[in-house]
């Protein structure tokens, strides 16, 4: 077997500009990177499975990021793709990376286990679409208005601390749209969001002004599908879509229901929900004029 090239496994840090650990993102990077080094070897996923006596189904879930990356398997499948001892240690100390806690994990008291995922997934993507029917994105809350919707349901004075830590959760899940390199954000509201009132008055002039601001970012793109469309098709609930930099590296939505969550990367899956996602568009207004309903939602509440 020959001895692989200098740069047959590349540095994953152009995939990872992001200031706060994410060990998702870096676990994403590393499958691509297997993906990548096993077309460079010639090898399909049945006959890897077959050289290292696992299923081809394995090197699938290793390749498409969906488990956790164990040291023994990559060293085996790097050795198996050529790479030299110098390159298979660099990989693997990315593997043990891979396995320490994100920065969300200060909040697991009040972090759902099926939420997990999906923070670290939103951080690493590069294109976010989503979909609302009757809340604002949570990465375009303001406090106030975050407070309110985490405050619901909650009726006991212990549950202060709770909504406390729901709010600082979700303000800091928006420092991502803050980044050197933010995502692309791409959102659609039902016209029924704007009407919602989950605040008083004044908290929610705020959180249309705010929207507005947010809405004129250049990676930043809010359209309003108003009442009146009439050949809407939706999926009838909240959706995202989340698209990655490693183009090797499988799309991903996002179904979140009341109590878990459902995380769908088949190919026949993902294309369902972006066909749902562009069919919106002929629904949709306009971003001048998406931008000007929030704006005149503002001046109702005010």
């Amino acid at each position: 077997m020959s001895v692989a090239q200098p740069d047959r496994v590349p540095r994953v840090e152009q995939y990872l500009s992001a200031p706060r650990h994410n060990p998702t993102a870096l676990r994403l990077v590393l499958a691509s990177q297997l993906r990548r080094l096993r077309v460079a070897a010639g090898m399909s996923p049945i006959s890897a499975g077959d050289k290292l006596r696992c299923s081809d189904s394995k090197i699938s879930r290793l390749e498409r990021g969906v488990v956790q990356l164990k040291e023994r398997d990559v060293a085996d499948l790097l050795g198996l793709y050529g790479a030299d001892a110098d390159e298979i240690a660099e990989f693997l100390a990315l593997v043990r990376r891979s396995k320490e806690s994100g920065w969300w994990q200060q909040f697991e008291d009040v972090l759902p286990k099926w939420f997990d995922k999906f923070i670290g997934l939103q951080e690493a993507a590069s294109f976010i679409r989503t979909y609302e029917v009757l809340l604002v994105p949570g990465l375009l809350q303001t406090p106030e208005y975050a407070r309110a919707v985490a405050a619901t349901g909650s009726r006991l004075a212990e549950d202060q601390h709770v909504v406390d830590r729901r709010v600082a959760l979700r303000l800091a899940r928006q420092e991502l749209l803050n980044y050197p390199n933010p995502p692309k954000l791409w959102v659609f509201l039902e016209e029924a969001v704007l009407y919602r009132q989950v605040a008083e008055q004044k908290v929610m002039c705020t959180q249309m002004l705010h929207l507005a601001d947010m809405a004129q970012r250049p990676n930043i793109q809010v359209q309003i599908i108003p009442f009146a469309a009439s050949e809407c098709v939706t999926s009838g609930f909240p959706l995202t879509y989340l698209r990655f930099a490693p183009q090797s590296l499988p799309d991903i939505v996002y179904l979140e229901h009341v109590r878990d969550a459902v995380y769908l990367d088949k190919k026949e899956d993902t294309e369902h929900y972006r066909s749902i996602l562009d069919g919106l568009l002929n629904s949709a207004e306009s971003r001048t004029a998406s931008l000007q309903r929030i704006r005149d939602a503002a001046a109702r509440y005010s």
